[in-house]
């Protein structure tokens, strides 16, 4: 089990190191080591959420608070996301921040949507086993 953890966590640092650069779930997999299909079933299970959906989370958080801290283009800003065009980067943004990247910059208040995961602290796979684990026993009794 604590492999397990070791390889969520190699995943997470490999992402949080390589973020400004073009990474996608296939190289992700090969500088790991294992199939994309097993990591992204481990990471999600760790964590919650997939490998993919972190990337983007942290991506936008990173350009959220470039937004607001610097003065930087909104499309270079989305390039710098790994989006092709400020239309792409506009709807992903607004799905998560609930705005435009314009009216985001203009409030300029930075509020980070996906920190950097820490599996340090919390145990999200075992968290949920264990839930099952005790419903299996009330069920049992």
């Amino acid at each position: 089990m604590n492999d397990h953890k070791d390889i969520t966590k190699e995943v997470i640092a490999y992402i949080e190191t390589n973020l400004e650069k073009e990474i996608d779930l296939d190289s992700i997999a090969k500088n790991i080591g294992y199939s994309k299909f097993y990591l992204n079933r481990l990471f999600l299970s760790y964590t919650g959420t997939t490998i993919c959906k972190y990337m983007q989370n942290r991506r936008l958080t990173i350009a959220a608070e470039k937004l607001v801290k610097t003065e930087k283009p909104i499309i270079q800003i989305a390039y710098e996301a790994g989006y092709d065009s400020q239309q792409s980067f506009t709807f992903a943004f607004k799905q998560v921040y609930l705005c435009p990247p314009k009216a985001y910059r203009d409030n300029g208040v930075f509020t980070p949507k996906q920190k950097p995961i820490s599996m340090l602290h919390s145990n999200y796979g075992m968290r949920k086993y264990n839930k099952i684990y005790s419903k299996m026993e009330e069920i049992a009794a």
